[in-house]
């Protein structure tokens, strides 16, 4: 089936700090070396072009759930934690964002030399991507950012942002060398959400008439577009409401971590000495490791693993997200030695949640649960791009449910 996936995301601006930058890197690499050695490489590969399981793995990461700074951030994360053990894993990043999108042609070559890849072969693709969705499809978006991602197999996976000046959106456009036959026939999916007018769409397979004819097209008007392209739009509201969050799956995890003492579950006895908060944590990065396509469509239900650095829906807890970080990269280690036991009990957690979800009844306690996050925030080093939490006036021990 063709398909490449598209994503509008609210602009934000902004860098992200050191505290956050560093930790991204570690969960991002410790998330990958599981989801490798669970399911293989073609997978991680797979689950990059998702883009609903991209903005998920952002969110785990403390990334703010919405925002188009988690493509940046994420693929600056990969890169950093990947690249470096790329001929263990397999994986290799190139490009970047900027003036690191240029050096693509170049990472790549030197890929192509390492593995013995054609390297033109690769180029070529980095750069026909590029074109269709700056291009050949001229909606508004113009390309900032570009990360080609191949494996030793040449198996490759595009992701790349567009910024429209006049909507202050970005677009991710996401593609995946498995999933599609020809650049130029039909490579996107379809799209859905708000309609932006007519646009120039000569991917299209119907559009072969007007890629013949392309010298005289700007003689005339702009065919509507013919194919439908697969497009999340995503709330520009920064806060996550109740309306972002499927609440089942969100209060399945917090009864999971906070209602049931983990010896209470005997595949579980490895993680004992990890509190409640840090099972919250490990339950939701889990489902991102673990779940199906259909576990992440509501994104913003991922930012109660480790809230999001502008403090939404609370600061990031850089003891609980350290702890995380700990508990499975020792687990992946370990799994490396032939010891699985410890990854199986994180992978664990994500099954008694759906079990436990099956006989949950939603209830309206999204607001009590952030007030709970940011009351306690300071108590675990909670941080965000404004400063560090500090405890409540007014500290009340409040009740999930």
């Amino acid at each position: 089936m063709s398909k490449t996936n598209y994503a509008d995301l609210p602009l934000h601006y902004g860098h992200i700090p050191p505290w956050l930058a560093e930790r991204m890197t570690l969960l991002g690499g410790a998330m990958t070396e599981a989801i490798v050695i669970e399911f293989g490489v073609s997978e991680m590969l797979k689950r990059l072009s998702d883009p609903l399981w991209f903005q998920a793995f952002g969110c785990v990461m403390g990334m703010d759930w919405h925002s188009s700074g988690i493509t940046t951030s994420v693929m600056g994360a990969l890169k950093r934690a990947i690249n470096p053990k790329s001929h263990e894993l397999g994986i290799y990043i190139c490009g970047g964002r900027g003036k690191h999108s240029l050096q693509t042609p170049n990472e790549l070559m030197k890929v192509a030399a390492t593995t013995g890849l054609d390297g033109n072969a690769l180029v070529t693709s980095s750069k026909l991507t590029a074109k269709v969705d700056n291009t050949a499809i001229q909606d508004g978006f113009q390309l900032y950012l570009h990360n080609f991602v191949v494996t030793k197999d040449g198996e490759w996976t595009v992701v790349q942002q567009g910024l429209n000046d006049t909507s202050g959106m970005a677009r991710r456009y996401h593609w995946h060398s498995k999933q599609f036959q020809s650049y130029l026939n039909s490579p996107h999916a379809g799209v859905t959400g708000i309609n932006q007018g007519l646009i120039l769409n000569l991917s299209d397979s119907n559009a072969s008439a007007t890629r013949s004819g392309i010298l005289s097209i700007t003689k005339e008007s702009p065919d509507k577009m013919l194919g439908e392209i697969r497009k999340i739009l995503l709330p520009k509201h920064h806060e996550v409401r109740a309306s972002d969050v499927n609440m089942k799956r969100l209060g399945a995890v917090l009864t999971l971590a906070h209602e049931n003492p983990i010896d209470n579950f005997e595949s579980l006895l490895l993680l004992q000495g990890v509190g409640p908060r840090t099972i919250q944590s490990l339950t939701l990065v889990s489902e991102v490791i673990h779940g199906t396509p259909s576990r992440f469509t509501d994104p913003a239900r991922f930012s109660f693993a480790h809230g999001g650095k502008d403090g939404h829906p609370f600061p990031v807890p850089l003891k609980i997200y350290d702890q995380t970080i700990e508990t499975l990269k020792s687990a992946v280690e370990k799994a490396k030695l032939g010891d699985n036991d410890k990854l199986n009990a994180i992978k664990k957690l994500s099954q008694l949640a759906l079990q436990v979800e099956k006989e949950f009844e939603p209830k309206d306690f999204l607001e009590t649960v952030i007030k709970k996050e940011r009351d306690e925030s300071y108590q675990h080093g909670g941080q965000t791009v404004f400063g560090k939490a500090r405890p409540p006036k007014q500290n009340e021990q409040l009740k999930l449910f």
